[in-house]
């Protein structure tokens, strides 16, 4: 009998003959994540196992676990030869204390144990209340659940705790995409929801000194910091905006700034995700939150780029987004005091229904090419790795 953690995966069973690869992805974020600890993770039919860790780091070991995309839940359990007697006195030996009800639930994975999974519930439920008079079974709302799982390798597993873990898909497995990372709320949780979705992200964070402060920069490389403990190594492309938004400013009408500069983003991000081999590019858009997020000017800046533009909290309100931002843990950074590019030059009423000729005809009195040229080139990029 030895304590190993049990790992849990859900929808990679729905992938056919590509589970391996799949699962395979899964297995390397692990061992990249738990790089710091010494341990052996092998797979059995539907789970993989983790042992020969130090049991004094096993809360910290969970911890990083649950931050692992793939996986939606670690147990900590016991391992054992695979026998109905030795199952039988494992269970009796469970600390009970302080519960008043109880359930079994039996996974009987290796069919060729000789009971079904609700006979095996049914003599294990009896040794509990044997052993323990004073318990009650409740099926539907028990203190505790007591879970066997008998796999095709011969072993047992035994464990009454189940932690919660991230879900989605492994980490790379859906590809790479360029995240626009501002200094809000929203851009965060939508790099961490489409990184859940499998999407490896880089990220662009457009500043415009002096009108931002070096602290609004430094607020960004501690988001990208914070999201990396999910999304993994970001490559964060630091693109000045400053003379481009001056720019705009000088030669565009006040209520299609903001519609002009979001389409110069769009441009930037394209030509840097191209650079890069990156398939997509993120936004934290929301639709109707601000005058930019309509859906005409949604439509205005995506005429502008060929690449998909995903946008994951399109439908979230704002509540749902900073709920999400609490949870994982950029919360706290974002709403940090300090301005980003959008809100320099802000004007009093920026359009809600622009068109795509209109912004194309106050465009000509730019250098379009050249102002793009310039910001790419002369971009900072920072490695970012809290994975």
């Amino acid at each position: 009998m030895k304590k190993v953690l049990l790992l849990k995966f859900g929808e990679l069973f729905l992938k056919g003959r590509n589970r391996h690869d799949f699962i395979s992805r899964l297995k390397n974020n692990i061992l990249r994540k738990l790089t710091a600890f010494s341990c052996k993770l092998e797979e059995t039919q539907g789970r993989l196992i983790l042992s020969g860790y130090d049991e004094a780091q096993e809360g910290i070991i969970i911890e990083k676990l649950q931050q692992v995309f793939g996986l939606i839940g670690v147990a900590d359990a016991l391992e054992f030869e695979t026998s109905l007697e030795e199952t039988k006195k494992r269970v009796a030996g469970l600390n009970f204390s302080g519960v008043r009800t109880f359930k079994i639930e039996t996974k009987r994975a290796d069919k060729n144990f000789p009971l079904t999974s609700m006979e095996l519930d049914k003599e294990l439920g009896a040794v509990v209340l044997d052993a323990h008079p004073n318990l009650k079974v409740d099926l539907y709302e028990s203190d505790m659940v007591v879970t066997v799982e008998v796999r095709t390798n011969g072993k047992t597993y035994l464990y009454n705790k189940l932690h919660l873990c991230a879900g989605g898909l492994p980490l790379g497995s859906a590809g790479k995409g360029l995240l626009l990372l501002s200094g809000g709320i929203d851009s965060p949780v939508a790099g961490y929801l489409m990184a859940k979705r499998g999407l490896e992200i880089e990220a662009v964070h457009f500043h415009s000194y002096p009108y931002t402060s070096p602290q609004a920069k430094e607020k960004v490389i501690e988001l990208a910091k914070e999201i990396s403990s999910y999304c993994g190594k970001i490559r964060l492309h630091i693109v000045s905006f400053t003379e481009i938004q001056e720019q705009i400013h000088k030669n565009c009408d006040e209520e299609y700034m903001i519609t002009i500069m979001r389409r110069i983003m769009m441009r930037i991000a394209e030509k840097i995700a191209r650079a890069n081999d990156l398939g997509a590019i993120v936004t934290g858009e929301s639709l109707g939150q601000v005058a930019s997020q309509t859906m005409q000017s949604m439509n205005v800046t995506n005429s502008v780029v060929s690449l998909p533009v995903f946008r994951p909290v399109i439908a979230f309100d704002k509540e749902e987004i900073m709920a999400l931002a609490r949870k994982i843990g950029t919360y706290e950074t974002s709403i940090l005091p300090y301005e980003d590019c959008c809100t320099v030059f802000l004007p009093k009423n920026p359009v809600i229904k622009p068109t795509v000729k209109r912004a194309e005809f106050l465009e000509t009195s730019l250098d379009i090419d050249a102002l793009v040229s310039q910001a790419v080139n002369n971009e900072e990029i920072l490695t970012i790795d809290e994975f």
